[in-house]
Order: structure tokens, then C-alpha cells, then sequence
């Protein structure tokens, strides 16, 4: 099956580093589950940032502890299963397996962290740039 991102998904992701989008691109051409990018995936504000850190859904909260996405080194996705985002924690490591191949494919100075193997906050849907 071949994947294809929308519009959107592009443009969510626009703003990151460029080595994250020939991963996010390589990625969905070995994915056997589809993936997107929404609106808060690539770079944030230290506002944007800060909300993600109220809402528990983040441990850095953008001032005092930075995210990887203020710097345009982090890159989240979502599942695509049934015409929906889907968070389903197998999904997501299909997607992020897919992640971490591709950046293995692509060699020296593509490799990234999965979150979903954080040992103090569990990221699933959360990839960034080791550097």
C-alpha cells in the first residue's frame, strides 16, 4: 500500500528540520499503517509549547525546560486507520518503527530518539533528532 500525506500534514510539519521530512518521507513508504502530522506535530512557540505542558501532555513546558519542537528537531504523528487519526499505542509503534528505519536507511546524521521508549514520559507519537 502506498501513502500519501495531505496538504495539511505537509504544512505541519513545514517548519522542522529538513532531515525530519526526508524521514517523515521515507517513513511512509515503508509504514504499513498510514500517518499524518497535525497542526501542533513540527515547531512550536513557547506559548504553544507552554499549553502542551498545562495539559499534562508535555514535560517540557517551553520556558525553563525547552521541547525539541522550539528548535525544529522534534517531529509527532498520529495513526491513520479507518478515515481517522488514531493514538492506539500498537499503531503508533508501527509508524514509529517505520520512523526509526528510515532514519537508519538514510545513515550518519538522520538518527532520531522514538518517545515511546522515554523512561520518564511515554511519547508514542513522538520522534526527534540525536545530536
Amino acid at each position: 500500500m502506498t501513502y500519501k500525506l495531505s496538504d495539511n500534514s505537509k504544512k505541519n510539519r513545514a517548519s522542522v528540520d529538513p532531515r525530519l521530512i526526508e524521514i517523515s518521507n521515507l517513513a511512509l513508504s515503508i509504514s504499513t499503517v498510514d500517518f499524518g502530522h497535525g497542526p501542533l506535530s513540527g515547531s512550536r512557540t513557547a506559548s504553544e509549547q507552554k499549553k502542551l505542558f498545562d495539559s499534562k501532555l508535555s514535560m517540557a513546558d517551553g520556558i525553563k525546560h525547552r521541547s525539541r519542537h522550539q528548535e525544529g528537531k522534534a517531529l509527532d504523528f498520529y495513526a491513520f486507520k479507518d478515515g481517522k487519526a488514531s493514538w492506539n499505542e500498537e499503531d503508533l509503534a508501527v509508524v514509529a518503527a517505520a520512523f526509526l528505519t528510515a532514519s537508519i536507511q538514510l545513515g550518519a546524521g538522520y538518527e532520531i530518539r522514538w518517545g515511546g521508549l522515554f523512561k520518564s514520559f511515554k511519547d508514542m507519537p513522538h520522534v526527534e533528532l540525536v545530536e
